[in-house]
C-alpha cells in the first residue's frame, strides 16, 4: 500500500527555515525537500501536496513550487503522473520507515532567530545548585560496575517511587522504569501496547510527540474533542464500542492547551476505563507545572485498575531537559516486559544523569515552588503583551504548563511561514492534531522575556 499524501501544513513544519536568501526560492525549496527525502522524513511512496495547496501553505507563488517539483523530478527524486500528483521515488531514501520531523532541527536554530516553537523551560534554580556540587563522590561504587542498569539505578527507582507515594499514590521501586527522557518513555509505552492497525483513542488536540510515536507504530488514531479542559467520559464510552486497543490521555495538565480535567470528569473517565477494560497511557509529564492549588495536579492513579494504567513522567519540565531522565510507572510485570522491549534500542540510561536525578527529585517541592513563581510571572507578562499587540488573538485560561493555545483568528500555517522569513520560529496547530486541524491555532510559550515576545510580534504585525 502506498504511503499517504503528506499534508501541506505538515510539510511546512518539516521544512523549517527553508528559505535561505542565497538563491531563488525554488532552489531553496527543492534543496530542502531533498534533505527531507534523503533523511527518510518524507518516506518513499509518499505523495507531495498539490502545487497550489503547498504554495498557499508556504506563502509563495505556484510557479515556485512547480519549479521545485520539476527539479526534483529531473533529479530522480519524484515520480509525477498526470492526474495522480507527485510521489517520492524509493531510490533516494536512506531509512525504510516513516519518521517524524519534530526533532529533525530541534537544536538547529540559527543565531539571531527567536525560537517560540517549544515550551521547554530553562534549567530551574535548584538544578544549578545540584550541578554545582562535585559529582565524583556521588558516583561511589557505580564506577566499579559496568554502568548498565536497564531498569534504572535502584536508588533512582526508589526516589521516584517515594515521590509518587508522597503525592498520594503508593508505589514500589519495582513499578518504576527509568528512561532516557520522557519521549523514550512515550515510545516504549506506545510500542509495547499498540501495533499496526490498532485503534488508539486520544484527546484532540494532543501532545505531538505522542502522535508521532503512534504514527510510527502504525496505529490508527481517533481524536476526541476536549470539553472543559479534558475528555468527555460519555464520548470515550461510546468510542470504546469501536474496539480500541489503547487510550492515550493527559488528565493532569494537558499539552498543548494547558487545561486540566475536573475531578468529577476524571472519576467518570476512570469508571469508563475500568468498566470496559481499556488499557490507558496517562502522560503526566506536565503535572508538576500547576499555577494554583495542589503542587502537583491529580491524575488517574488510584482511580484506575493498576493493570490497566501506565503513567509517564519526566524530570525535564521541573528541572531541565538537558538531564535526560523520564520514567514509566506500571505494574511490576509490565515494567519487566518494557525493560526487555527497551534493551535492543537503548541498553540503559546514563548513570551520571541518574545520580543527578536522585538529588534533584529529593528537592521536588522546592523546584515546584520555583517553577510556579516563574510561570505565574511570565504568564502575566505574556498575556499583557499579547493583549496589547495582537488584541484579536484569544485563548482559554490555563491551569498550568508552559504555553498558551492561541486562536489567532486566521491561517496560523501561513503565519508560521511568514515568521520563518522574519527570523522567528513558531509552531502551528496542525502539528498537535490527529487530523491536521487547528489551522487557526498556535502553541505559544509563555516564559520568554517580554522584550523578546514584543520583538517577535512586532516583526509579524
Amino acid at each position: 500500500m502506498a504511503a499517504p499524501t503528506i499534508a501541506a501544513s505538515e510539510l511546512s513544519r518539516l521544512l523549517g527555515q527553508w528559505a535561505t536568501g542565497d538563491g531563488t526560492l525554488a532552489r531553496d525549496l527543492s534543496g530542502s525537500l531533498v534533505e527531507l527525502i534523503r533523511a527518510g522524513l518524507i518516506p518513499p511512496g509518499a505523495g507531495l501536496p498539490a502545487q497550489r495547496t503547498l504554495a498557499e501553505a508556504l506563502t509563495v507563488s505556484r510557479g515556485t513550487v512547480t519549479a521545485a517539483y520539476e527539479a526534483l523530478t529531473a533529479e530522480g527524486y519524484l515520480a509525477t503522473d498526470r492526474g495522480s500528483g507527485s510521489r517520492v521515488r524509493s531510490a533516494h531514501h536512506w531509512l525504510h520507515r516513516e519518521l517524524s520531523g519534530r526533532f529533525f532541527s530541534f537544536t538547529d536554530t540559527p543565531t539571531g532567530v527567536i525560537d517560540l516553537s517549544t515550551g521547554a523551560l530553562p534549567a530551574s534554580p535548584v538544578t544549578y545548585d545540584v550541578l554545582a556540587r562535585p559529582i565524583t563522590d556521588r558516583m561511589g561504587s557505580y564506577l566499579l560496575t559496568d554502568g548498565y542498569f536497564p531498569a534504572g539505578l535502584p536508588a533512582l527507582r526508589q526516589a521516584i517511587a517515594d515521590r509518587f507515594t508522597a503525592d498520594g499514590t503508593p508505589t514500589s521501586a519495582d513499578q518504576i522504569l527509568v528512561t532516557s527522557g520522557a519521549q523514550e518513555a512515550t515510545w516504549l509505552a506506545i510500542t509495547g501496547l499498540a501495533g499496526p492497525g490498532d485503534l488508539v483513542l486520544t484527546e484532540e488536540p494532543t501532545y505531538r510527540g505522542a502522535l508521532e510515536a503512534l504514527r510510527g507504530a502504525g496505529a490508527r488514531v481517533e481524536g476526541m474533542p476536549m470539553v472543559d479542559g479534558g475528555l468527555d467520559p460519555d464520548r470515550v464510552r461510546r468510542a470504546a464500542t469501536h474496539g480500541p486497543e489503547l487510550l492515550y490521555c493527559q488528565t493532569s495538565i494537558h499539552n498543548p492547551t494547558g487545561g486540566t480535567m475536573t475531578s468529577a470528569a476524571r472519576r467518570g473517565l476512570a469508571e469508563v476505563i475500568n468498566d470496559v477494560g481499556l488499557m490507558t497511557i496517562e502522560d503526566a509529564c506536565s503535572s508538576d507545572l500547576t499555577l494554583a492549588g495542589r503542587s502537583a495536579a491529580p491524575t488517574l492513579a488510584r482511580l484506575v485498575d493498576p493493570e490497566l494504567l501506565v503513567t509517564i513522567g519526566s524530570a525535564s519540565k521541573l528541572f531541565w531537559g538537558g538531564i535526560r531522565i523520564g520514567w514509566i510507572r506500571a505494574s511490576a510485570d509490565r515494567i519487566h516486559g518494557l525493560v526487555e522491549l527497551r534493551k535492543p534500542v537503548d541498553l540503559a540510561t546514563s548513570v551520571v544523569d541518574q545520580v543527578l536525578a536522585v538529588d534533584l527529585i529529593a528537592r521536588t517541592e522546592v523546584a515546584r515552588t520555583q517553577r510556579r513563581a516563574l510561570l505565574t510571572e511570565a504568564l502575566a507578562g505574556t498575556t499583557a503583551t499579547l493583549r496589547e499587540m495582537v488584541p484579536d488573538w484569544t485563548w482559554e485560561p490555563i491551569a498550568g504548563g508552559s504555553g498558551l493555545w492561541v486562536d489567532i483568528g486566521g491561517d496560523a500555517v501561513a503565519l508560521v511561514e511568514r515568521a520563518k522569513r522574519a527570523g522567528i520560529k513558531l509552531v502551528a496547530g496542525p502539528g498537535f492534531s490527529t487530523y491536521g486541524g487547528y489551522r487557526d491555532h498556535l502553541r505559544l510559550p509563555v516564559w520568554h522575556e517580554r522584550e523578546v515576545l514584543r520583538a517577535a510580534l512586532g516583526s509579524l504585525t
